[in-house]
């Protein structure tokens, strides 16, 4: 490899990283905002289908697409207490520390690490909902997919700021992946957005083309 490519790398890799740091604090704001929005709506909707057995909730528009019906199921209360409440309490932390970041604070690395197994538990879970949600309930929660839409970049551009500053140690290899990972941050959720979509395409498609 030559200086000249060396160079042009490392100016790549530098570009990537100020991107993603610029990018953090405005996905963690805009999506906490979403987030907290839909669970938010959420948990009225929920309240008000305890309060009345009979209600339709806004969010339930045909058989597939349906609120209700997973607002009736365990997996809707898995610690015992409504799903909403989890994203109500999260999203406001999420919230809290993307407009930090936008106001120009900066955290410890015990924080960083906090945010990381915070984002990441949010991560897992929204994937067990969405696995729930296509073999298990059968029905989908518009709300929900909100949810989901917001948790995955919020996780995926945390877990980047952490890996450029190095405070996920990796070997040299994983090294590489993360910084290329870096480079395409917007192509790996799209990807991502694409394999969940195609996964509820093909669990209700049966459905789908009765509307065509």
């Amino acid at each position: 490899m030559t200086v000249h490519e060396s160079r042009q790398r490392e100016t790549s890799a530098a570009r990537s990283r100020t991107i993603v740091t610029r990018a953090l604090p405005f996905v963690l704001t805009l999506g906490g905002g979403g987030g907290l929005v839909a669970a938010f709506l959420l948990m009225v909707e929920r309240l008000r289908l305890a309060a009345d057995p009979d209600y339709v909730p806004s969010c339930s528009i045909n058989p597939i697409l349906s609120c209700g019906s997973v607002m009736k199921t365990e997996q809707a209360a898995l610690f015992g207490f409504p799903n909403p409440l989890i994203g109500v309490a999260a999203f406001s932390v999420v919230i809290a520390v993307g407009m930090a970041l936008l106001a120009g604070a900066r955290f410890r690395s015990w924080f960083w690490y906090g945010l990381q197994a915070g984002t990441l538990a949010g991560v897992l879970f929204v994937h067990w909902l969405i696995f729930q949600s296509l073999y298990r309930i059968g029905a989908l929660c518009p709300y929900c997919m909100v949810v989901w839409s917001v948790t995955i970049p919020v996780f995926w551009y945390v877990t980047l700021a952490n890996l450029e500053a190095g405070r996920i140690p990796l070997p040299g290899v994983a090294r590489r992946f993360a910084a290329a990972a870096a480079r395409y941050h917007t192509v790996v959720l799209t990807v991502w957005a694409f394999v969940i979509a195609g996964l509820v395409l093909e669990r209700f498609w049966a459905y789908w083309i009765t509307l065509l």
